[in-house]
């Protein structure tokens, strides 16, 4: 096949109009005949939020939507996939040629909640827009004259993104071994084809002093309240230092049980972000430097102990997110310039983990109120009726992209060189399966 030539879609044109358009046209029209039943499946997520490694009930929603989509038994689930509350859905194009390897998209699903908040970051309209994005690339190869393309449609229902990362409990148990490509949306405030979300690492910090009466005899304990608190003036201090880009936001979790007992105990849970894993540890040595200055002034012993998992930043891969920009405009969607994406703030997501393994998109997407992500008014927001059109919306931009992958061997090629190239920069090797 001649560079820049798209793989052949049987059935020809049809008043003008090629025929790999005419697929985006059937997937989108896929999308809208699941409408009523996927607006369903996010209402019942959202009705009933589940903390990180615990959304049984989503779980159960969403491999029986996978179990009844028509025709029956058309998607091999598997529930409870190598998580308690993951879960994994693949269609192959029935009759489709005997091949070595087909080509593997991923879409994937998050579903957790937020504690006290609910779903005030929009996960269920994330398990959504992963659903009815698989629906719409199966709709259009189903209707597809002619032999089936050689390809495997995957959706991952990936839990526990607010806290654990369940996608990197995924990754290191195989499961996004052979993904050519991974396709999911996050909700936002605009429709950005990317955002710099960054790399995180959080610590818990404890420090140890000597219990002793506040007011008689206070010179023969140990304030462990005020190593916390110096920690934190600490870390505001170093603010000044710090790259603009750089981000420090913790809590005191834990600083004395009364007022007449000096503190024996106290702890604090910090959050560190930079824009690279390449700076992540020049941030973490100058926090965990704060942390110990914060000890030897007090007299305290002081343990820090570091998350189990970093997350890390997000790889942009600029192929395929114009080629998902291109599908979105046809469908009406304003996209905030590339300067604006490229220079934004964002936060952190396991996705992160994913991006250096299998190329990926993270796009994020408006959902019809200015409310901000992590508020009670985002939660009202991703529960309403009106974040249903911009949801739909997206999983269509992100059929159409996928499907653009399977025809265009060119743009896929060039979704792996960009993802080489990523990894490059990182000075990462591409060593996970």
């Amino acid at each position: 096949m001649r560079p820049g030539e798209e793989r052949p879609v049987d059935g020809g044109a049809c008043g003008g109009v090629p025929a790999l358009e005419l697929l985006k046209l059937r997937a989108a029209e896929r999308i809208d005949e699941a409408a009523e039943r996927l607006g369903a499946l996010s209402r019942a997520i959202w009705s009933e939020p589940e903390l990180a490694y615990e959304e049984h009930r989503a779980h159960d929603v969403l491999t029986r939507f996978f179990e009844r989509e028509p025709p029956a038994a058309s998607w091999t689930v598997q529930p409870h996939y190598q998580l308690a509350t993951a879960f994994r859905a693949e269609w192959e194009p029935p009759g489709g040629r005997a091949t070595p390897r087909p080509l593997q998209l991923g879409f994937l699903c998050e579903y957790d909640a937020l504690p006290g908040l609910g779903h005030a970051c929009g996960h269920n309209l994330i398990a959504e827009v992963g659903a009815a994005a698989a629906l719409g690339v199966k709709g259009a190869l189903e209707g597809r004259p002619g032999p089936p393309p050689p390809v495997k449609v995957i959706v991952l229902g990936t839990p526990a993104e607010e806290e654990g990362g369940g996608k990197i409990d995924l990754m290191e148990a195989g499961a996004f071994k052979n993904l050519d490509v991974v396709f999911m949306a996050h909700p936002s405030q605009e429709d950005a084809a990317y955002l710099p979300d960054v790399a995180e690492h959080d610590v818990t910090v404890k420090y140890y002093g000597k219990a002793c009466h506040a007011a008689a005899y206070p010179w023969e304990g140990v304030n462990a309240l005020d190593a916390a608190v110096l920690a934190y003036n600490n870390l505001s201090v170093l603010r000044q230092q710090m790259k603009p880009s750089w981000r420090v936001h913790g809590i005191i979790k834990s600083g004395g049980v009364k007022p007449n007992i000096i503190p024996s105990y106290s702890e604090l849970i910090y959050y560190l972000r930079a824009p690279s894993m390449k700076e992540l540890p020049v941030l973490t040595k100058k926090a965990e430097d704060c942390f110990r200055a914060a000890a030897l002034a007090t007299g305290c012993t002081v343990e820090i102990k570091g998350g189990a998992r970093d997350y890390y930043n997000v790889l942009p891969n600029k192929s395929l997110w114009k080629a998902y920009v291109e599908n979105g405009k046809k469908l009406g969607i304003e996209f905030i310039s590339e300067d604006a994406m490229l220079n934004g703030f964002s936060g952190s997501t396991d996705f992160g983990n994913v991006t250096f393994v299998v190329p990926g998109i993270h796009p994020y997407f408006y959902i019809g109120s200015d409310a901000l992500n992590h508020t009670e008014q985002y939660t009202e927001a991703a529960g309403s009726q009106e974040a249903q059109f911009y949801t739909l919306r997206t999983a269509k931009a992100l059929a159409m992209t996928a499907l653009d992958v399977i025809f265009k061997p060119e743009l896929l090629e060039r979704i792996k060189e960009d993802f080489k190239l990523k990894l490059q920069e990182e000075e990462f090797l591409n060593t996970v399966e």
